[in-house]
This record gives C-alpha cells, sequence and structure tokens, in this order.
C-alpha cells in the first residue's frame, strides 16, 4: 500500500514501515535526511542539466530576488508556439506508481539489469523533497504527485532512486526543471533509504553521487545514484547505471503522457 492520499499512516519514504512515527520524529526524520543528501551533492554536482525530451514545452522565465528571500520567485509562461494537442495531453490523470513503474526487474537496452526494491508515492510532495524546492512549488500550482523507486544493479552494489514528480500544469513542472537544473543542490528530492528487507547498507552520510534530471510533458523525472558502500570510485559506471536507469524510466513516463500506453 502506498501513502499520501492512499491514507497510509506511515512516514515517507518507506510506507511498509511497522511503527508510525509521531508528526515530530518524522520532521526530524525527513530534515537528516534531506541534509545528508544536500552533502551528497556538495560531494558531486557538476554532472550536467539533463535534457528536455519535450521541446516544446520549454518555457521562459523571469527572475526576482528579494533581500529577505530564500527562494527566488520565478515566473513561468508557455512559449507561444506549444502544441495545441497539450491541452488533450493535460487532461490525461497524472501518471500513477504503477505506470511510471510498472515492474520490479528492469533490463536496459545495454543489457545490464535491476531490481527495484522500494517504491514510495505521495500526494503531499513536500514530504520527499528539501524545503526550498517545497517553497519554490507554492509559488504556482501544487504537485499532483511524487513517486519514486530504488534500484539496484545485479550486484546489489549500486542505489539509484529514481523519482517522479507530477504537476497540473505545464509552467509548474518548467519552474521545477529550470531551478533544479540551475542549482541541484538546493533544488533536491530525496534518496530513498533501502528498507530492510531489502538486505542492502544504507549509504554513509555525505558519500559522493551522481545526480539528473529530464522533464516530460508535465513531469520532472530525478535520477539519484550513489553506491551503497559510500565509495567515491568507478564514476563512471555509476554515471551511466543513473543515467540508464533515467532513460528508462522517462521514456515510460513520455510514452504514458502523450498518450501512446497506459491506461487514463
Amino acid at each position: 500500500m502506498t501513502f499520501g492520499d492512499q491514507g497510509n499512516p506511515h512516514p515517507y519514504p518507506h510506507p511498509g514501515a511497522h511503527t508510525p512515527l509521531d508528526p515530530y520524529a518524522e520532521f526530524v526524520a525527513r530534515e537528516e535526511r534531506i541534509r545528508r543528501r544536500r552533502r551528497a551533492r556538495r560531494a558531486a554536482v557538476g554532472a550536467g542539466a539533463g535534457a528536455v525530451l519535450v521541446g516544446a514545452i520549454a518555457a521562459g522565465a523571469a527572475m526576482v530576488v528579494g533581500d529577505d528571500e530564500r527562494v527566488p520567485s520565478v515566473d513561468v509562461t508557455l512559449p507561444s508556439d506549444a502544441p495545441g494537442s497539450l491541452p488533450s495531453l493535460l487532461a490525461r490523470p497524472v501518471v500513477r506508481p504503477e505506470q511510471a513503474f510498472p515492474t520490479t526487474s528492469v533490463r536496459l537496452t545495454d543489457g545490464s539489469r535491476y531490481t527495484r526494491v522500494d517504491l514510495a508515492t505521495t500526494t503531499d510532495c513536500a514530504r520527499g523533497m528539501s524545503p526550498e524546492l517545497a517553497e519554490l512549488i507554492e509559488q504556482g500550482g501544487e504537485c499532483s504527485r511524487l513517486t519514486a523507486g530504488l534500484f539496484t544493479d545485479a550486484d546489489r552494489l549500486s542505489q539509484i532512486t529514481v523519482t517522479v514528480l507530477s504537476f497540473a500544469r505545464v509552467e509548474d513542472a518548467s519552474r521545477v526543471f529550470m531551478m533544479a537544473s540551475t542549482d541541484p543542490v538546493t533544488y533536491q528530492v530525496v534518496s530513498l533509504d533501502p528498507p530492510p528487507e531489502a538486505g542492502l547498507p544504507t549509504v554513509p552520510p555525505g558519500s559522493a553521487g551522481v545526480f539528473r534530471r529530464v522533464m516530460t510533458v508535465r513531469s520532472v523525472v530525478f535520477a539519484n545514484g550513489q553506491w551503497g558502500d559510500g565509495k567515491e570510485t568507478r564514476e563512471a559506471e555509476l554515471t551511466a547505471q543513473t543515467e540508464g536507469l533515467l532513460r528508462h524510466v522517462d521514456d515510460t513516463v513520455v510514452a504514458y503522457e502523450e498518450g501512446r500506453t497506459g491506461r487514463n
């Protein structure tokens, strides 16, 4: 069972936990996860901004930063040449967990295999992101759904969280993509820690990683990749795994959002 609008009382990111936390403990746990992931990103950011796969969705923006504002005010509008089919695409329901992550086993085009060991979803998206990203989203329409899957490779060495952050409006997805591309340290989603039943270690605090993101029709897809032991070796291999899983989930989400697969 998932949480958020499903009514599950257990806190993000592990809806399968058996002992619910009180609100204060949940807040402390979430803030600690955010601090850890922020330190990790500071150690390994610089991986590039990703690509907007639906080119016609690219939007212009104007930024005004006040002296006492933590998050800049970002105004995003649709381009004049936005496709005429956009309203019908946005009329489709937001992609759900079983549509974004339909299987627990994934084989990429290069032959590499991965297992999804955890899945978390919520309509209270602020529970799975940094306070700054949550504040940025508050400037426009709220996030419709956040869904994250945690994957590991065949050798169970890597831990890669792929997160789909979906919106009702393209402008709001564009705002998040633009700011996350500009400053991925500040505007970040939280990586999942493996659940106990997965038999995987928790990545040590401060570990380096690879971070990527792309934008679809109405979603921003993030991929955060780290070695489970926190080592900073084999960067090229970790990058290939992270980017491969990002492309896989992105293709799945785009196909659904464009109406080429999936059910309403």
